[in-house]
């Protein structure tokens, strides 16, 4: 059996050593026409930052091998060929016609893989100063910059690689101006979310320029920026996103699904029954809405691989789909989301409901405790839909519950039932996800009556302390353990927003107001969504 893949990265590399693990006796050869295979992408902003010292880092086996042509024959018994383009497909033939210096040749399979990966949108050019960020030589363009004087860069697009770059960026002395053409930074996330990521951004330097789009940049002994205003600098970086690449597939007749990308079947088999697809040239299912979505993450890809190859070695292995799940740091936060947003959830047809809340990630007294800032997105019937965390430590192993639970179709009372890790270095008695759960059902059954806009009067219930600290603006104090003796100074028929740091006290509070008869809601989330 000879096994032929198109493209070294994530999905092609897994799936040659899977088939080679299920099939000593077969032929696989991988070709690509880059130099550096097997390059970990998701690290080049630890490699411009200087975390990472050395490129080849992002190749290396846990145990330090490099993982170059020399190691795949020496450990799976297969052949990569480098800077070799697949040029065409022929599919009658079953044969692929490829290029090396010029040189073409024509390569025989009996099974086939694209794994072309995807390419940088890039909207300008023109210059060695007007970059993407995608490869290993992008990064290396941005260091040399750098060493050689570069003081200034503009990032344009605020995703996640936008965001990743700019903390990079801020780390090696550079001033760092961000352009993002929708109104908030990270569009995968709720606007309050988001509204988190933007003012910790500024906190660290960065110079933000919302719902503005760049129009020209013009090369001169300095680069200029025309938007909405003009912005000076040395380096600009896109980071605009990626589309499939696809060109080799469309030319000999692969069909493509609605998004752009390749259209697969749950074994990531194309139209032709001897030819694979996955990774980031591939469209996938989503689990939460159904409809099918351009993914490009890693940990699809490998997944990818392992099952494309399970199926031509005869294991029938299906690809249910994803469920969306990302995380990323930018400078002190951890940024994560599973499922869908509020806002997808509404454009998704679906009668959906939310909380957000602010929680400890462990225990309150425990050193360095600190809280993190959840939005839960669920149904009227209790199933859970998505949810977006935005904090300081803790946040990937809630958002992974959060996944499993999404991915498992379970509801708020399943969740709230789950029999989590304790301990106060880890999580508080009621562990933040758990918490989260309790908060959605209250709201269901109508105990927690919230708002998220400060209307009629402002109640702050935090205590007297931490109101003169950080005040609540036109807002009346009384704290929570004088409420039940000093309610009556409230008037009767007014319209109460209770709020408080975290929102547990405007919780209590409302409630304790509603058996007065006082017409109250609570803050949903605290001050920090203020």
């Amino acid at each position: 059996m000879e096994v032929l893949i198109i493209g070294a990265g994530a999905t092609g590399l897994k799936c040659a050593a899977r088939v080679r693990r299920r099939n000593e006796d077969a032929k696989i050869t991988v070709i690509d026409k880059e130099k550096r295979i097997s390059l970990g992408r998701c690290g080049l902003p630890y490699f411009v930052s200087g975390l990472v010292h050395e490129l080849d880092e992002l190749r290396k086996t846990t145990y330090g091998a490099l993982r170059d042509e020399n190691y795949f024959k020496k450990i799976f018994n297969l052949d990569v060929l480098t800077e070799t383009e697949a040029l065409e497909i022929d599919r009658k033939r079953r044969v692929v016609k490829v290029q090396k210096r010029e040189k073409e040749d024509e390569l025989n399979y009996d099974y086939l893989v694209i794994a072309t990966g995807a390419k940088p949108v890039r909207l300008f050019g023109g210059d060695e100063r007007i970059l993407t960020f995608f490869d290993a030589e992008d990064a290396e363009k941005i260091l040399n910059l750098w060493e050689n004087g570069a003081e200034k860069a503009v990032v344009i697009g605020a995703g996640f690689i936008g965001l990743e770059l700019c903390e990079a960026l801020r780390n090696i002395g550079m001033e760092v101006s961000l352009i993002e053409a929708m109104d908030q930074v990270a569009p995968m996330l709720d606007a309050e979310m988001a509204k988190l990521v933007e003012s910790h951004l500024k906190e660290n330097g960065i110079d933000i320029h919302l719902s503005t789009r760049v129009r020209e940049i013009v090369a001169k002994e300095k680069l200029k920026v025309i938007a909405d205003e003009e912005i000076e600098a040395d380096i600009v970086v896109q980071a605009v996103g990626v589309k499939p690449n696809v060109e080799i597939a469309k030319k000999a007749g692969i069909e493509l699904g609605e998004t752009g990308a390749i259209r697969v079947n749950e074994f990531l088999q194309t139209n032709d029954e001897r030819i694979y697809a996955g990774g980031d040239c591939v469209e996938n299912r989503h689990l939460v809405t159904g409809k099918m979505v351009f993914a490009p993450f890693g940990d699809i890809a490998n997944k990818h691989g392992r099952i494309i190859a399970d199926n031509i070695t005869g294991k029938k292995s299906k690809f249910p789909g994803i469920i969306g799940t990302f995380i990323f740091k930018v400078f002190d936060l951890t940024v994560a989301k599973t499922g869908i947003s509020e806002k997808e959830a509404f454009l998704n047809g679906f009668k959906a409901k939310s909380v957000r809340l602010s929680v400890p990630d462990k225990s309150h007294y425990y050193p360095k405790s600190s809280n993190m800032r959840i939005k839960l997105v669920f149904e009227e019937n209790g199933r859970v839909l998505g949810a977006q965390i935005v904090g300081i430590a803790g946040v990937d192993r809630r958002i992974d519950v959060f996944a499993t639970a999404i991915y498992a179709g379970m509801k708020l009372d399943d969740l709230a039932n789950l029999d989590l890790a304790y301990a106060p270095p880890y999580a508080p008695a009621l562990d933040p996800v758990i918490v989260s759960a309790y908060v959605a059902i209250n709201k269901l059954e109508g105990l927690f009556e919230t708002t998220r806009d400060l209307a009629g009067i402002v109640l702050d219930v935090r205590s007297e302390e931490e109101a003169k600290k950080n005040p609540v603006p036109n807002s009346i104090n009384i704290p929570i353990l004088e409420l039940r003796e000093r309610a009556k100074e409230l008037p009767e028929d007014a319209e109460i927003t209770a709020i408080c740091s975290l929102g547990l006290r405007a919780y209590i509070a409302q409630r304790i107001l509603r058996s007065m008869g006082y017409r109250v809601k609570a803050y949903e989330g605290g001050i920090a969504f203020l």
